[in-house]
């Protein structure tokens, strides 16, 4: 069962991609496809939402979103670098107007010093405009970090649509 706050930001982004006449793509890595999962449950949203890549590996990030073998030798995959890679690529390789993308480490394992465990990017945009990144530190267990990147990620992704005419 889905989070009633996680419905309700999910409802409340449809609503206001229909009006506006958009269409949504997602590339996750974190969080599996709970973003898609949740836009999902929401009923009509095939009017609104056009395809969610779930990019889990670095090899499926090259694959299916182009993001450069280069950035992720050099950045790592959750990085400001890959998000942002991985909005460019989902926006080329779907009918969608607006992307959001997640990376991130949502443990119990893979954090370091400089990346723990809750450390997240969340990159959204829309074609031909700028493309935004958010670097997040969520705290908890993995169901917990999973699900403050999907309610993050659907925030952002109100803000964009909001800001579009």
């Amino acid at each position: 069962m889905m989070d009633k706050q996680i419905i309700e930001l999910s409802a409340q982004l449809g609503k206001m991609l229909k009006e506006k006449g958009l269409k949504l793509v997602t590339a996750e890595s974190c969080t599996g496809g709970g973003i898609a999962q949740a836009i999902t449950e929401i009923p009509g949203s095939s009017a609104w939402f056009d395809r969610g890549f779930i990019t889990y590996s670095n090899s499926a990030k090259v694959q299916m979103l182009k993001v450069k073998q280069s950035i992720l030798d050099q950045y790592g995959a959750v990085s400001e670098e890959v998000a942002i890679q991985m909005v460019e690529g989902a926006l080329v390789n779907s009918d969608a107007d607006i992307a959001v993308a997640v990376t991130g480490i949502a443990g119990p394992d893979g954090g370091s010093e400089l990346k723990p465990v809750g450390t997240v990017f969340i990159a959204w945009g829309m074609k031909d405009w700028n493309i935004y990144c958010g670097k997040y530190i969520f705290m908890g267990g993995r169901t917990t970090i999973r699900k403050s990147t999907v309610i993050s990620a659907l925030e952002s992704c109100l803000k964009q649509v909001e800001l579009t005419k």
